[in-house]
């Protein structure tokens, strides 16, 4: 395997004083901490269960997924870059072992949607191909993946808000992207909505394409139901302040 970055090796060190647990103790560590939210934790005990178990599906995509959630809120753009790395190098595992796994898919489009967000230009829109190609690959495996349709909504969203010089690349060098508009990235947004409805994230950027669709009353009734929502993940907390604030900026 490639080299997994900074924080995947200081946990592999880490390890080496904790052998004597056994896998199913550091997965049911990661799932106790996840849900307490503290991911840092959490992603520690996950890495360690996948060191005992490297093709057990469960540690490997929480890795990946806790890499993409973690490098989001990092502040510095190296540290930020390397958890995206960790997250994308796990992603290829899980597809690797699992092509035929939905998750494998979402975490693989996960990772690289953090990635195509650092990007600009040609690099960002060969990026944006991949991440349809898996999206779609996922919702085929299992339509009733909730994170798929939210990846799918975000990818229209993007890909409707590209600037004239992303778009004139993708012309150049694509010959032009699917069809995606505001209206069918809502559409992606209300799917994963009616599977996952405490699923905070995806009522803010629902919100967000209601708004840029020149909807804004439904826009604000999105962002006013996600405050209401329980918070499942580290980053609700900061979904539920940035919902508070486009409020105020959109009555």
């Amino acid at each position: 395997m490639k080299k997994i970055g900074f924080i995947l090796l200081f946990f592999q060190l880490l390890s080496l004083g904790s052998i004597s647990q056994s896998f199913e103790q550091f997965l049911n560590e990661g799932r106790r901490l996840e849900r307490t939210l503290d991911e840092e934790n959490s992603l520690k005990n996950y890495f360690l269960a996948y060191q005992l178990r490297p093709t057990e599906i469960e540690p490997l995509y929480k890795v990946c997924e806790l890499n993409s959630r973690i490098g989001n809120r990092c502040k510095q753009s190296e540290s930020k870059e390397k958890y995206y790395q960790n997250a994308l190098d796990f992603s290829k595992k899980l597809v690797q072992l699992y092509p035929n796994n939905d998750l494998s898919h979402v975490a693989m489009a996960m990772s690289l949607g953090r990635i195509a967000l650092t990007k600009s230009g040609k690099e960002k829109i060969v990026t944006v191909k991949d991440i349809k190609k898996h999206t779609d690959q996922a919702l085929k495996i299992n339509p009733n993946n909730f994170k798929a349709w939210h990846i799918l909504g975000k990818w229209h969203y993007e890909v409707s808000d590209l600037n004239f010089i992303e778009s004139a690349a993708v012309k150049l060098f694509f010959g032009g992207l699917p069809e995606s508009s505001f209206s069918m990235s809502i559409n992606a947004y209300e799917k994963a909505k009616k599977i996952a409805p405490e699923f905070c994230l995806n009522y803010l950027e629902l919100a967000k394409a209601y708004y840029k669709n020149d909807q804004k009353q439904l826009a604000i009734s999105q962002l006013k139901k996600v405050i209401q929502l329980p918070s499942s993940t580290a980053d609700d907390i900061i979904i539920k302040k940035e919902a508070g604030t486009l409020i105020k900026n959109w009555q």
